[in-house]
């Protein structure tokens, strides 16, 4: 049986990079934080000399040799979807009925978050608008919170 890949590995590399470079600029440790992983990885640098590295090396580095884990890969997509590209959760909070404040969804709500029924006409809605970047960003929420989405899953496995 063939492994699914996460919604952050199906992302071009490219992406993927930018995304890490993103998180490189918002985030005071992640410089450390990458650089660590990248030398417990073996290969004979030195957390301290990849710290001098210049992101954008750091970035490729960490995704060549696969130094993100999944809580990783789950804030890059979040980062991604909230705070660089929130359009889609926006678009598909407002018609699932959602409160929320630019995508920002309050810290109060439980799951399930909208009843299956606008979850489903927010999910289809979604995709006829913005087609693979709403696949995308539909499928990081199946594979990371499909309890607070019902019936997602459905809509987007028929989409796929």
């Amino acid at each position: 049986m063939a492994r699914t890949l996460s919604p952050f590995k199906t992302l071009p590399m490219e992406r993927r990079q930018w995304l890490i470079l993103q998180a490189l600029a918002r985030h005071k440790g992640a410089k450390a934080l990458y650089a660590g992983r990248i030398a417990a990885r073996g290969g004979g640098f030195r957390a301290a000399t990849l710290l001098t590295w210049p992101a954008e090396k750091l970035a490729k580095e960490a995704l060549r040799l696969g130094a993100l884990n999944a809580t990783d890969e789950l804030e890059l997509l979040q980062m991604l979807y909230v705070d660089l590209e929130p359009t889609y959760q926006i678009a598909f909070l407002d018609a699932a009925g959602v409160p929320h404040e630019n995508g920002v969804m309050s810290e109060d709500l439980t799951a399930p978050f909208a009843p299956e029924e606008r979850v489903r006409a927010a999910a289809t809605a979604l995709l006829a608008s913005h087609r693979d970047a709403a696949r995308h960003y539909l499928q990081t929420l199946v594979t990371y919170n499909l309890q607070g989405w019902p019936g997602l899953d459905a809509v987007v496995s028929a989409e796929g």
